[in-house]
């Protein structure tokens, strides 16, 4: 359940992030001769508005490139925007200007591949100590307890301190990559599709650990990922992206029951669905969402989806639409979503 009387945590105000292509030899020769070389940029995010209130768990879902991973690793403050800020409890993330640092160990991070965010020459028990030793969060003599006790409450022994990444398997590996979050003693985790990459079993054990964490530390949580129904169970409210804009947040419940942008429910018609309502059960297929996905090196004019909406109108097609209230706290950005 959401609480609306929660204070806004962790907010992205006006996000933007684009990357431009390295210069190659040629433009490095066209700029010595006095002619500029258009540099190829990807915006990969553009002008995203998003709250997540104290204490909730907010998914972020949308097709892969849409900007998802990159909107996490700014709120992060692993990545600096390129416009806008990301403020924790009102204050920035990180230090303002292209090169800024992270200001603050309150929040976390938690990728995907355990496997590639791990080092591999580092035994479990250094991973896990070295973030704490460098913010002084526990001294040296101190050290070997703390970890354990980070160990022993993502339900792994006190002897995977002594081993390497390469000795545990996939859902183990990431049971350490949330020890070592959490040894931050951050209040707030971003979770970049952290049981994408795990057998299915192993995924449910995963989220019912992070379900017992957060009701156990009062975490925050912004939860990314593809699955839909996954995010359904997990998540308190629901953001869709789509290619790098937010174009719908709303109560998980009521999203997935009444979606107002075309994209949302497009991406609902997409899961496949058992039907139990005849004497046998049938798998329902799912609609695949017409069209390509453009590309964020030339995003199209207007509605970002008008090209694979069925929809779309002329304004659609050359006016960015507003963020419109259909209530308290349902917001999508369409120019039709009434007539839905």
């Amino acid at each position: 359940m959401i609480d609306e009387s929660a204070p806004v945590h962790l907010e992205a105000r006006a996000v933007s992030r684009r990357f431009e292509s390295p210069a190659g030899w040629g433009e490095h020769v066209a700029g010595w001769l006095g002619m500029g070389a258009a540099r190829s940029v990807v915006q990969a995010v553009d002008t995203a508005d998003l709250q997540v209130r104290r204490g909730e768990v907010l998914g972020l879902v949308g097709e892969s490139g849409c900007g998802k991973s990159t909107l996490g690793r700014m709120m992060a403050g692993i990545l600096p925007p390129t416009a806008g800020e990301i403020v924790l409890d009102g204050r920035p993330v990180m230090d303002p200007g292209p090169h800024g640092r992270k200001t603050t160990s309150r929040v976390q991070m938690i990728f995907q591949d355990p496997f590639a965010s791990l080092d591999p020459r580092m035994r479990v028990g250094e991973a896990l100590a070295e973030g704490p030793l460098t913010h002084r969060l526990v001294t040296s003599g101190e050290a070997a307890a703390y970890v354990e006790q980070w160990l022993l409450r993502v339900g792994l022994p006190a002897q995977a301190a002594q081993r390497y990444p390469h000795q545990f398997s996939g859902g183990q590996r990431q049971r350490i990559a949330i020890a070592r979050a959490l040894a931050m003693q951050p209040d707030t985790l971003i979770c970049d599709e952290p049981v994408a990459s795990l057998d299915v079993s192993i995924q449910a054990q995963v989220l019912n650990l992070f379900l017992q964490l957060k009701a156990e530390l009062s975490l925050t949580m912004v939860f990314i990922s593809h699955h839909l129904g996954v995010v359904r169970h997990l998540c308190d409210r629901v953001a869709v992206m789509y290619l790098g804009r937010i174009v719908e947040v709303a109560p998980a419940q009521e999203l997935y029951a009444r979606p107002r942008h075309p994209y949302t429910r497009a991406l609902l018609d997409s899961v496949p669905r058992l039907d139990l309502g005849s004497e046998s059960a049938v798998i329902a297929l799912p609609v695949p969402i017409q069209g390509e996905l453009p590309s964020p090196l030339a995003p199209p004019p207007g509605c970002h989806f008008h090209l694979r909406c069925p929809r779309a109108d002329a304004r659609c097609r050359s006016e960015v639409p507003a963020t419109d209230a259909v209530s308290a706290q349902h917001r999508v950005a369409c120019h039709r979503w009434r007539e839905s």
